[in-house]
């Protein structure tokens, strides 16, 4: 197949099939790949272009042009390379495949240029295609030549980031950790510390494969790569990391060595920290340096002119310096353990003091410390009395546990260790913060929460400390016991504790100070739902409730944002709902002192509860949230009067209502208002939020909304202003509103008018379809795409109708056909019903005898309109290919409705005088088969059944189909006259009289 140009037409046009098939394969395979999936699916679009391409050129009369040969060689040849990337991008490891991906959307790049270029060396002109399809070949070659195909923006900063931390060299533990857990989840692989070492292990054999396929500049680059994460203490066990360590500093010896003199600057006489040479030779630390050529532009050494800008980094030199001062670090260490267990209290402070600041200095030496195994030394120093010694000791242990996982379950594990800090947290303030922030530390390892909690008095002593007068301090004790509250051992340990009791008392006889400290702690806690449940069934909603009316404007910000916080729970809402919550949460919004941050906390609240309205499922009892239309229109009318915080919330608040049990009154009412016009004008506004929450309201609005009252209020500069959302908003939901709203206007000719002489409309649906691949929306978003070019597409504007095809539509549609949702099938049915009903009109007839006969051939007339028909200029459903794709939907659909609309599509091909030649079209394609068997489905749709009988009707006229047909349909027709209503009997009746089973003057018409 290679050879395409040396092979007989016939085999030419076989290869041309193969392709086909081939290429429909790719596509569908590229849906697996692992990484750079947008390069990939933006390929996949092109090659999908390409398949009814191939079809065309696919005639014996084309294939024996050179360059069309030449064309297939090249596209045989870039498939399989395709093919084979697309292999390795779905099965290969998922690290190694990372790290290559810019070398991955390069390849996929080139093979897009490969092909493009060999398309626009085709001999369009010479070639005897339709016009529409060299368009489509010329647009296609034109976007695939100015596509770019690069890595994601995500995957370039983590590779920007591995390239700086292979450039540094000594990057710490915590930036391999980061950077090894940024890999695991942009490729999807679990951040557990076994799947992700087992991953990392894997893409070390991949490495190991390279040498093997003597691929070694790869492999060199690839080390470098291992060596940075390698780095990461979740990449190898603890226990390997501690072998490879005591090997290591085991060779060193005992005595710390003397720096080399090379290894000092010339003008500090201290060791250098970043090391530069100097065209003659001479080193210098790099500050030192540009510090003396500031004043003297000569060396110091030679005193010989000298640029600072031709200074070069001696990365050897500062090798052997960071070697040297690893190996004296390693041995001070291991010294100062001994020096600590058998000093007194001066020295032992001293070594402290020393560890610290080694501690501080780099992040590695906080891990050669733990895998010296520090940790039992240090806790044993916190049983002595002096404080001193204690605190600095917490110090250490506090920066061992900092990040550091393996230190954690260690500190955890030495015998009483949570009971020492436990006890420095009941100490003065000073050590009772640093106890604290090694709490905090060690509740974020989920291993380690449940031995906090088992201590006696632990959460009692965190609880005292919530109301310390240290704001860190306190803030720590509540991160602490929101970690607590993860586990559910911790929870019992906590009610048994008197914890929430301990609260809600402090929250209910406090005085004001410590009210305002419960409150605010209930508001910023990240409580369990387990947690929030107890809390509201314990009585906290009425003590909120009390505290919301109280006269001090900051004691009702943080009972706002306790109930806030609890609201969040469905159960909560509905209870806050219940207890009359609403209307001190209202008189609190329209009250004129109110300060905009307690109205943007209750309008908050009331969007929680709002939410808690919408039932989860049919059984569940509807609550309702405002119950008069005072409230209502009240509560509406405060849109124009607040900041657009508030306003937002509002909108977001009448939103949830209309998807609540009592959405009718609650559009009845915003009705009634008028609520368009607003609506409208937030359309408009600059701030994204606040119109993405206004355009949610109005597609909601819009639903059912009269079509008459929606045109009064619908003006020219509110379409563009939904338009340009769809063009240009990143946010889903928003764009899916705005279309969906499309999709509601009414089908009145001004509102037609002004969709079609809109500058905005092409390229709202251009980037729609385009920018990002409509294939990897969620089903609910293209659905509601295909509802608004269902209003688009409307049958009473041709040139609206011929606006949206121009851009590429019908493809779009057809693709959806195959990959979208039932409900997507239906509208995508409607639309090319509504295209089709327009072909006969715009199909382009020819004159029977042209006055040129001898000069020019004939144009193929399409055998449906009798015309000549483009995809572009007459919508035709057999030039866009569309009639298999719509029996497919006949033959598999399961949903009646979605079926009902390709039916109507195809039967738009026997309308009128077309009945014969569109019969032959549905018979080639299967489709009258499709249609009897759907009359015999086990749970028929009676709608649908009549419309395939009275089609049937209308093609048993002619007498080959009849004959075909009749008898596999016969048998489900005389049940129907049986057992079906009226309509369908005499259907049926009538079918079966032109069978001439039936007399006509039978009693079942």
């Amino acid at each position: 197949m290679d050879a395409v140009t040396d092979l007989p037409i016939d085999t030419v046009v076989e290869v041309l099939s193969q392709l086909i098939g081939a290429t429909i394969e790719l596509v569908v395979a590229s849906e697996n790949v692992i990484i750079e999936k947008k390069c990939f699916a933006q390929l996949s679009v092109y090659l999908h272009k390409i398949v009814p391409l191939l079809s065309e050129l696919g005639r014996n009369d084309l294939c024996d042009s050179y360059s069309l040969r030449k064309f297939v060689e090249i596209l045989n040849h870039q498939i399989k390379l395709a093919k084979q990337l697309i292999q390795d991008c779905s099965h290969r490891n998922r690290f190694y495949l990372f790290v290559s991906s810019r070398s991955i959307a390069k390849r996929i790049g080139d093979i897009n240029q490969e092909i493009s270029s060999a398309m626009s060396c085709l001999p369009l002109a010479s070639l005897d295609i339709s016009l529409s399809t060299r368009d489509d070949i010329g647009q296609l070659v034109n976007k695939m030549k100015n596509t770019k195909f690069k890595a994601a923006v995500a995957e370039e900063e983590i590779l920007e980031k591995i390239e700086f931390g292979i450039f540094q060299r000594n990057v710490d533990r915590t930036f391999a950790n980061n950077l090894l857990v940024s890999i695991a989840k942009a490729v999807g692989v679990s951040t557990d510390r076994t799947a992700l070492r087992k991953e990392f292990e894997e893409f070390k054999t991949e490495i190991d494969n390279l040498r093997l396929r003597k691929n070694e500049a790869e492999a060199i680059r690839m080390d470098q790569i291992i060596a940075l994460l390698e780095r990461a203490d979740i990449a190898s066990s603890f226990e390997d990391r501690k072998k490879k360590y005591l090997i290591k500093r085991n060779s060193l010896g005992m005595q710390p060595l003397e720096p080399l003199m090379t290894f000092s600057c010339p003008i500090t006489k201290e060791v250098m920290v970043d090391p530069v040479e100097t065209p003659l030779g001479y080193t210098f630390e790099r500050s030192s340096i540009e510090k003396w050529l500031a004043d003297n532009q000569t060396c110091p050494l030679t005193s010989t002119p000298l640029d600072s800008s031709i200074l070069r980094p001696n990365k050897t030199l500062r090798q052997s310096i960071e070697e040297w001062q690893e190996r004296n670090t390693m041995i001070i260490l291991a010294s100062l353990k001994s020096r600590i267990s058998s000093a007194g209290q001066e020295e032992v402070l001293v070594c402290l003091n020393q560890l610290l600041d080694l501690c501080e200095q780099r992040e590695i030496h906080q891990e050669w410390l733990i895998l010296e195994d520090y940790i039992p030394t240090l806790f044993e120093l916190l049983h002595v009395k002096d404080r001193s010694i204690r605190n600095k000791t917490l110090q250490i242990l506090c920066l061992l546990a900092k990040y550091n996982d393996d230190a954690k379950e260690i500190i955890a594990k030495v015998e009483n260790s949570i009971k020492y800090i436990v006890q420095s947290l009941g100490r003065q303030l000073g050590e009772g913060k640093l106890a604290v922030a090694i709490l905090l530390e060690l509740s974020k390892c989920e291993s380690v929460r449940d031995y906090i909690g088992n201590v006696q008095g632990c959460i009692l002593l965190l609880v005292t400390m919530l109301t310390s007068d240290d704001h860190q301090a306190a803030n720590d004790a509540k991160n602490v016991l929101d970690n607590l509250a993860f586990s559910d051992d911790n929870v019992v340990l906590m009610a048994n504790n008197n914890y929430f009791k301990y609260l809600l008392q402090r929250l209910s006889a406090g005085p004001d100070h410590v009210q305002m400290a419960m409150a605010k702690t209930l508001g910023e806690m990240e409580l369990t739902n387990h947690n929030k449940s107890s809390l509201v069934e314990d009585g906290v909603l009425d003590l909120l409730l009390v505290l919301i009316s109280h006269d001090y404007v900051e004691m009702k910000i943080v009972a706002v944002g306790a109930l806030l916080n609890l609201s969040t729970l469905t159960k909560n809402g509905q209870e806050a709902i219940k207890k009359q919550a609403v209307r001190p949460l209202l008189d609190i919004l329209t009250h004129q002192t109110s300060s905009q941050r307690l109205r943007e906390l209750v309008s908050a609240v009331l969007v929680n509860l709002a939410l808690s309205t919408i039932p989860e499922n049919s059984a569940a009892i509807p609550v309702q949230l405002l119950e008069s239309e005072e409230d209502i229109l009240g509560l509406y009318s405060l849109i124009n009067f607040m900041g657009p915080g508030v306003q937002q919330n509002i909108l977001r608040v009448f939103h949830a209502m209309c998807l609540s049990p009592s959405a009718v009154i609650i559009k009845s009412k915003l009705r009634q208002r008028s609520s368009m016009p607003m609506l409208l004008r937030f359309c408009e506004v600059d701030d994204s939020t606040l119109r993405a929450n206004a355009v949610k309201l109005l597609c909601c609005l819009t639903e059912d909304y009269d079509g008459a009252e929606i045109s009064e209020h619908m003006t020219r500069s509110s379409v563009e202003a939904l338009l340009m959302i769809i063009r240009n908003s990143e946010n889903d939901e928003e764009v899916s509103s705005a279309l969906g709203t499309i999709a509601n206007l009414p089908e009145s000719a001004q509102i037609s008018e002004w969709l079609l002489e809109s500058h905005n409309l092409t390229s709202s649906l251009t980037s729609l379809f385009n920018s990002d691949n409509i294939r990897s929306k969620k089903s609910q978003f293209t659905e509601t795409v295909v509802g608004a070019i269902c209003r688009l597409t409307v049958e009473t504007n041709m040139e609206l109708q011929k606006k949206v095809v121009e851009i590429g539509v019908i493809e779009n549609l057809l693709l959806l056909l195959e990959m979208g949702s039932s409900l997507t099938r239906r509208k995508v049915g409607v639309s090319l019903t509504q295209l089709s009903l327009s072909s006969p009109a715009l199909s382009r007839q020819t004159s029977r005898r042209p006055v040129f006969r001898c000069f020019s051939a004939l144009p193929k007339s399409c055998p449906v309109h009798h015309g000549i028909c483009t995809v572009v200029s007459s919508f035709c459903l057999l030039e866009a290919g569309a009639v298999k794709p719509l029996v497919q939907v006949l033959r598999w659909e399961p949903n009646p409705e979605a079926c009902e609309a390709a039916l109507d599509a195809l039967l738009t091909l026997i309308d009128g005088e077309s009945l014969h030649n569109g019969c032959k079209v549905l018979e080639e394609a299967n489709a009258i088969a499709e249609m009897i068997k759907l009359i015999s489905h086990p749970s028929p749709c009676t709608r649908l059944q009549e419309k395939i009988f009275s089609s049937l009707e209308r093609i048993f006229r002619i007498f080959e189909y009849k004959q075909k047909y009749g008898q596999l349909t016969q048998r489900y027709l005389v049940d129907l006259t049986q057992r079906g209503n009226s309509n369908l009997r005499s259907l049926a009746a009538r079918i079966l009289a032109r069978l001439n089973v039936l007399h006509d003057q039978s009693s079942f018409f």
